[in-house]
């Protein structure tokens, strides 16, 4: 796990290629984390039973499911579809240090 360094005062700020690791971390967690989301949401959604059987029944079924709301799920955070992602980004870059441009 990264640590993101604080920024004292006096100290040197990042320069924007020093920053650009930090920013592409936080990018990708933030995806990560919309995607975890998304899967939950997913999964409690499917747990609701309406009566109906399923048509093939299984744990196969139950487990390629799963692998397919996972797979959604990554590739609707990965387009910023819902925007989970980049209003995490965005809350959490004011946390990381300023590069100087």
């Amino acid at each position: 796990m990264t640590s993101f360094p604080i920024n004292v005062a006096g100290a040197r700020p990042l320069s924007e290629r020093e920053a650009a690791p930090l920013n592409k971390e936080l990018r990708e967690a933030a995806q990560q984390f919309e995607a975890v989301l998304l899967r939950q949401m997913l999964s409690s959604a499917r747990s609701t039973d309406f009566g109906g059987n399923d048509l093939f029944g299984g744990e196969g079924e139950g487990t390629f499911r799963e692998m397919r709301d996972a797979r959604f799920a990554e590739l609707t955070a990965q387009t910023g579809q819902l925007g989970f992602a980049s209003a995490i980004e965005k809350q959490l870059a004011r946390f990381l240090p300023k590069g100087e441009n």
